[in-house]
């Protein structure tokens, strides 16, 4: 069996509290003791326990992250930066997925816990007046991505302005039918950016004195085939969109599989427009609008540790940037 702590302590001669002053540095130790408890240790070939040692110096060094639609690519694009971070510190992560309305109750009622965890990052999330006090009421420092509170620091993204930018790029190039296929508006976590972006769907058309057309309006889970689902309902139309522009780029990749289903030319006989600029999208040649997913990982776990090493810093908010990306899925509507 390996050693334990109770093992080094007996075989130096001193209490257990010695060896972890001596591990932890968190008060003197005369020379001899530390250099019999070294001894112990090197003779026993010890190895601390890393929660315990943790544990002692009072944090956990864990953080939680709580994420929705953990299966997404541009969900898992963005904890991608939080790992490239994590693997650089000595902190873990304790991951909870959430795709449900009961899932989510659970986390919250159980996770934001001083002793289990030091921070909470947590994405695509408005947190309610209850999820508020109970986060208080444990002391934790909480950064959201994709998420809001004003008592809470967030990164967010303009989601109505890039979704502005994409409808005008289409209505530029002479597109005056142009349909938007999206998830739900009213999602379950309340998150927001699904009703910004078609808000922002909605501005382009109007701003440009063109009518927003419900028929020209679908929303479905967020699949790929779903995508591919609403876009076959879209294009048999009696009078079918030229172009569509897409909540996401897996949408607009099933759009794109439903215009190879009807033998249509993309761009020539349909322009299309994806949201996110995941890998695959590149792969597509999409035109899409690149929200930076990585960076926002990165950025979240940065600003949350922060918080957790100076929990009296003010709350920041930071705004990453949102660009349009013109590849070889859009092009002026055939005459």
């Amino acid at each position: 069996m390996p050693a334990t702590i109770h093992d080094v302590a007996k075989l130096a001669g001193v209490g257990i509290g010695t060896v972890s002053s001596v591990l932890n540095n968190s008060r003197p130790v005369s020379e001899e003791t530390r250099r019999k408890v070294l001894e112990a240790i090197e003779k026993l070939d010890f190895v601390p326990n890393p929660s315990g040692r943790r544990l002692s110096m009072g944090k956990t060094h864990t953080i939680a992250v709580i994420i929705t639609y953990f299966t997404l690519a541009s969900q898992f694009e963005r904890l991608r930066g939080v790992m490239s971070v994590i693997a650089e510190s000595d902190y873990d992560i304790n991951l909870f997925a959430i795709e449900t309305i009961p899932q989510r109750n659970k986390v919250f009622q159980t996770v934001p816990r001083r002793g289990r965890v030091d921070g909470l990052l947590i994405f695509s999330i408005h947190p309610t007046k209850e999820d508020l006090r109970r986060i208080r009421q444990q002391k934790i420092p909480v950064v959201l991505v994709e998420g809001y509170h004003p008592e809470l620091s967030h990164i967010f993204l303009d989601d109505m302005a890039g979704a502005r930018q994409a409808v005008e790029h289409l209505i530029g190039l002479g597109h005056q039918k142009i349909a938007y296929i999206s998830d739900y508006l009213d999602d379950l976590f309340s998150s927001g950016f699904n009703r910004n972006r078609y808000m922002g769907y909605c501005q382009a058309l109007e701003a440009a004195g063109l009518p927003v057309r419900p028929e020209y309006h679908r929303q479905g889970w967020h699949t790929r085939e779903n995508g591919r689902q609403m876009a076959l309902e879209l294009l048999n139309l009696p009078d079918p969109p030229t172009a569509i522009f897409c909540f996401s780029d897996e949408f607009a990749l099933g759009v794109l599989e439903a215009a190879r289903d009807m033998n249509l030319r993309v761009p020539e006989d349909l322009s299309v427009v994806g949201y996110d600029d995941i890998e695959l999208a590149r792969f597509a040649q999409l035109t899409t609008v690149r929200q930076h997913l990585f960076e926002s990982g990165v950025q979240g776990v940065e600003l949350l540790f922060e918080a957790i090493e100076n929990p009296d810093a003010p709350i920041k908010e930071i705004q990453l940037p949102t660009e349009l990306v013109v590849r070889q899925t859009t092009a002026p509507p055939c005459r």
